[in-house]
């Protein structure tokens, strides 16, 4: 009993007592068990993050989680599934279960993977990831405001002709990014050809077929809105192919602002979400969950900014 306290920093062991037991455990090659630790004290210090780990967006935001959760004393453990539609088996929601104090989930999963997530019975916080009911407290950005700000920033260009390659209409973020655009081309009386409105799915192939559909129009777009940097590289790639270039024949404007964007040739015009903010405030609220405070805020909304660089520019005939 005076071993196991001294070698989980518990109370009632002498100073000289518990260094004497850690250097003889540490020459021995001792190595904590996080999960007989928890069955001890309930906590194992660990933080599971459910995420898709090939995403750009999703990278950067697991930065911020990362930093964060290894200054408050705790460490990370990754599952990632290759896509969206896949659900976790059991044995990994068992697994969080028995190692983790808390999960944080990341974009793109879908309501129903969500509540597989609940039979771990622990904190769960997603980021970016909101559905028209919320299922868990939340961390997104204002994608609708977002949305605008892109919008404006070609209006006030000139271009009147704007396409728009949707993200995975199945999740909110996709819609409210939809409904900007929509909004704007109604408020101000911009062209409603509905063959402008070409559907993708955040990836860039979806973004490359849907900026295809786009230029093959008898008239094309004088700019394209795609609903995330990743779709807007597939369609710069498309608009290569095409013969035509960017921004002189055609902008393009992007959603996120991952390092992808800046390094992109021309740099891309984007709107930028704080994705490793986003991931610290997930990581906080999480925390406080953990220690079973009330959370404030069932939702965090952060804002978004327009990052005007050179892949737009006023349409020819302006």
């Amino acid at each position: 009993m005076t071993a196991s306290r001294a070698l989980n920093d518990k109370p009632g062991v002498s100073d000289k007592t518990r260094e004497d037991i850690q250097r003889i455990a540490s020459e021995m090659g001792y190595v904590a068990n996080p999960l007989a630790q928890k069955l001890s004290n309930g906590r194992t210090h660990i933080i599971g993050v459910v995420a898709q780990l090939h995403t750009s967006f999703t990278g950067e935001m697991v930065m911020g989680i990362g930093t964060t959760i290894r200054g408050a004393g705790y460490e990370m453990l990754v599952y990632s599934l290759p896509d969206n539609d896949t659900q976790p088996p059991s044995s990994v929601v068992n697994l969080l279960q028995q190692v983790a104090d808390g999960i944080i989930v990341l974009l793109p999963y879908e309501a129903d993977y969500l509540e597989k997530l609940r039979e771990a019975s622990l904190p769960v916080v997603t980021v970016e990831t909101v559905f028209d009911e919320p299922t868990f407290p939340a961390v997104i950005t204002d994608g609708y405001q977002g949305g605008r700000q892109a919008m404006t920033h070609l209006i006030e260009l000139g271009h009147k002709r704007i396409g728009f390659i949707t993200g995975n209409l199945k999740l909110l973020s996709a819609r409210s990014r939809l409904k900007a655009y929509q909004d704007m081309v109604a408020q101000y009386n911009l062209d409603t050809d509905p063959s402008l409105i070409c559907e993708g799915d955040y990836m860039q192939l979806g973004g490359y077929d849907a900026a295809k559909q786009l230029l093959a129009l008898k008239e094309r777009p004088t700019a394209i809105f795609a609903s995330n940097d990743v779709s807007a590289l597939g369609a710069m790639s498309a608009i290569r192919e095409a013969g035509l270039s960017v921004p002189e024949d055609i902008s393009l404007v992007g959603f996120d602002d991952i390092t992808l964007s800046e390094q992109m040739h021309p740099a891309l015009t984007t709107v930028h979400q704080p994705l490793q903010q986003m991931g610290r405030s997930a990581v906080n609220m999480l925390m406080a969950m953990i220690a079973g405070l009330d959370v404030p805020f069932n939702q965090i909304t952060l804002p978004t900014e327009l990052v005007v660089r050179d892949s737009t520019k006023s349409p020819k005939s302006e």
